[in-house]
């Protein structure tokens, strides 16, 4: 059975690279409406933007959806990645500014308040994108790559020359809670030369050492350290289950990204659905619902934050 939540909330905060505050409210929605956002400052004319691969924009730094009167929102990954990995199918996100909360630089604080408000079945049948064979996107060094598997498996490989991160490797799959307990307090992470660069240019005026986990060489800028040795690369391993979940199902396939990032990940996404051969859409049966991402996931799964 598809899922929505239980009631609306509400998330208050600035954007990460905009620096621009914003309310961003998740409503429940009809069984079959998918997650939807609205851009409720720019009139009530204003179309909604399905939040659907083809209606990316790509950034190297987040993901930023457009609507068809040329007006967006940008960062839903974290949200994206919150909704999938509870496993809600339908949603409507209304937000007054251009930009998503960043709040602690997670997904947890989504997470937390959607399985406080509760989930509500819905009746009609799960739909899932069984991939069929491989498909594979290169950038130079960066690589992302799905191929056919009986749920969703993420693998994910960083390397970066500041040892504080250096090179990390991970693979999960993403059944039931796995999203929750093992990747959904990971933060989005950065380089201080990087950082310095980005304000240069205007960028990441949001950015605090509180969402942020900051890194200067072999030391960790941001208090309290690190939530986890490789929290870097499970964060990239959940952003790219947020990019992900911009396919409209969920994804029966496995998921390999080396050094890729939100846009590589479209790019894939994009070759996917190229070609009717790569893939199918099927009606998931109690078992195959029973291992997607979310099934199952209770509040006694979110890992404590200090």
């Amino acid at each position: 059975m598809q899922r929505t939540i239980s009631q609306t909330i509400s998330f208050d905060g600035v954007g990460l690279h905009s620096g621009k505050p914003a309310r961003l409210i998740l409503r429940p929605a009809p069984a079959g409406a998918g997650i939807v956002f609205r851009r409720t400052d720019c009139g009530s004319g204003t179309p909604a933007i399905p939040a659907l691969w083809d209606r990316v924009v790509q950034s190297p730094l987040c993901t930023r959806l457009v609507g068809a009167d040329g007006v967006s929102v940008s960062t839903v990954e974290h949200v994206m990645a919150a909704l999938v990995g509870c496993g809600i199918h339908n949603a409507t996100l209304d937000i007054d500014g251009p930009e998503v909360p960043i709040l602690d630089g997670s997904a947890v604080p989504f997470v937390e308040k959607i399985l406080a408000a509760g989930i509500t079945p819905q009746a009609a049948p799960v739909r899932a994108i069984q991939i069929l064979r491989t498909v594979e996107v290169r950038n130079g060094a960066a690589r992302a790559r799905l191929s056919p598997d009986d749920t969703l498996r993420i693998e994910f490989t960083i390397e970066f020359e500041d040892a504080a991160i250096g090179t990390q490797t991970k693979t999960l799959n993403m059944s039931n809670g796995s999203f929750v307990r093992e990747l959904s307090n990971s933060r989005t992470f950065c380089r201080k030369a990087d950082v310095d660069t980005m304000r240069a240019n205007g960028l990441a005026l949001g950015g605090t050492l509180e969402n942020a986990v900051v890194v200067d060489g072999d030391r960790v800028l941001s208090p309290g350290g690190l939530r986890h040795a490789d929290e870097a690369v499970r964060h990239k391993m959940l952003d790219a289950l947020g990019d992900l979940a911009l396919a409209g199902l969920p994804i029966l396939g496995f998921y390999q990204g080396l050094r890729a990032g939100h846009a590589l990940t479209n790019d894939l996404l994009r070759a996917v659905f190229s070609d009717p051969a790569n893939y199918r859409i099927i009606t998931c049966n109690a078992a195959t619902t029973a291992r997607l991402p979310g099934a199952g996931v209770h509040a006694g799964e979110i890992p404590r934050v200090a």
